[in-house]
């Protein structure tokens, strides 16, 4: 009987301990594209660019214990308005993210001064708190596939790198 009291207690600490934990909610918007190369709006461009924000996606739910939070298109065109604004304005942004119950969200630009070189700017904002928590930058060097899968794979451990160390004391807030 002694056995049995002892193994139901280990058992109810084991669940209250695990009660407040839940997987971290994070919306990435797509990715917004600053061409200003001499030959801008290049289709090929949109087309890689578009690419990225499924592919983060992707990489950053096989890193850590992820909810992913899809905002469809039409709300993220919406609460853009323009260029850069979600980007600029990180209260707007959580106010999108908090809309779909996002605890994360992760705004983007794709910045291409040159054909040959381009960088991604990534802010991550906390929605609770409607503040950037970190802006993340990597650079592209080239502009096939492999290259820019590389770079997302890297962008993605950043995001983890930032968001991971606060997953326990964002959720018991």
């Amino acid at each position: 009987m002694n056995r049995l009291n002892t193994t139901a207690a280990l058992f109810l600490i084991l669940l209250s301990s695990n009660t407040g934990y839940a997987a971290q909610r994070i919306a990435i918007l797509n990715f917004e594209l600053n061409d200003i190369t001499s030959l801008p709006n290049n289709q090929a461009e949109w087309v890689r660019t578009a690419s990225m924000q499924p592919l983060l996606e992707q990489t950053i739910s096989r890193l850590g214990d992820y909810d992913i939070v899809r905002i469809p298109l039409n709300e993220q065109k919406t609460a853009n308005a323009g260029i850069g604004y979600l980007f600029r304005f990180h209260d707007a942004a959580a106010h999108l993210g908090k809309k779909f119950a996002a605890d994360w969200i992760i705004v983007s630009l794709h910045s291409k001064p040159s054909f040959l070189e381009s960088s991604l700017i990534a802010d991550v904002i906390d929605v609770q708190t409607a503040s950037l928590v970190e802006e993340l930058y990597v650079d592209l060097k080239g502009n096939h596939a492999k290259v820019t899968g590389r770079v997302i794979k890297e962008l993605a451990r950043k995001v983890n790198q930032v968001i991971s160390p606060q997953k326990k004391s964002h959720r018991q807030e």
